[in-house]
């Protein structure tokens, strides 16, 4: 089985938001290191360029050095239309570039669903075949109707879809609008940093049942398994058995898909042999 984390960061520059690991510099290398310790195949690089405004040069260059170990879900900006519609032209031909990631963290971007910033978006991505991943948790009727709009277009809700820095029961409260989303078939789910909105010590036990629930909704072939690795509570192996070991409804081929045949399917990148 090969195991491929649908997020992963890597920077250059600036002060890491949240939890994430507080160092100015965490190149492609040191996390190469670690995915070799825990058997981490591939990951998919999301640039951070909330804190480090390269973030994306850097992802391709890495992708570009390692094109057998990442894909890069990178950026333009949302609020320079004209210029930004230009670059997404022919977007897939950059190293490793197979689509965009928004998480629309800092307190300006979180009307841009609503207010029109992004509005140009959305055709354009469908037009060209790029996924788009996102922080849904903030928007989720107005991510519904963007799918429902957009039917072409491959949407991926980022880190279950559940409520940003809540744990334990608090994190699910918005899991039946969640589930829902996947009435859609061009909505997917990344499984991603689950572990954080866990209360309890490995193997997370109190965030079992909503995982269960979420994969139900959305299948093998749309929920990824992944990390986010700089600000989790455990380390990869941790991360990787809470999958593999600790969820007795997750085996068989259907495990395979979660951890990392359906992300690479869903973005549409075959890692070189």
């Amino acid at each position: 089985m090969r195991i491929i984390d649908a997020q992963v960061h890597i920077w250059g520059s600036g002060t890491p938001s949240g939890d994430h690991r507080q160092v100015s510099v965490f190149t492609a290398e040191e996390l190469l290191v670690e995915m070799d310790a825990a058997g981490v195949d591939a990951a998919v690089l999301h640039p951070p360029v909330s804190w480090d405004p390269d973030a994306n040069a850097i992802s391709e260059a890495a992708a570009a050095r390692y094109p057998k170990r990442f894909a890069v879900l990178g950026q333009v900006p949302l609020d320079q239309p004209e210029a930004s519609r230009a670059a997404l032209r022919g977007w897939r031909s950059r190293p490793g570039q197979c689509g965009l990631r928004y998480p629309l963290v800092r307190a300006d971007q979180q009307r841009w669903p609503f207010d029109g910033t992004m509005d140009w978006l959305w055709p354009v991505a469908e037009e060209e075949g790029l996924p788009i991943a996102t922080m849904a948790w903030r928007f989720l009727p107005e991510f519904a109707r963007i799918a429902e709009r957009h039917p072409r277009l491959r949407l991926v809700i980022d880190h279950c879809g559940l409520i940003r820095h809540a744990k334990g029961a608090a994190a699910f409260e918005n899991l039946a609008e969640v589930c829902a989303l996947a009435r859609f078939p061009n909505v997917a789910l990344k499984a991603t940093g689950a572990p954080g909105y866990s209360l309890d010590p490995y193997p997370f036990r109190d965030i079992h049942d909503g995982l269960h629930r979420l994969y139900d909704a959305f299948g093998p072939d749309r929920c990824f398994w992944g990390t986010d690795i700089t600000r989790m509570p455990c380390n990869w192996r941790q991360c990787i058995t809470l999958f593999t070991e600790e969820l007795p409804w997750l085996r068989g081929p259907q495990m395979d898909r979660v951890m990392g045949g359906a992300v690479c399917d869903w973005i549409g990148w075959t890692p070189p042999a």
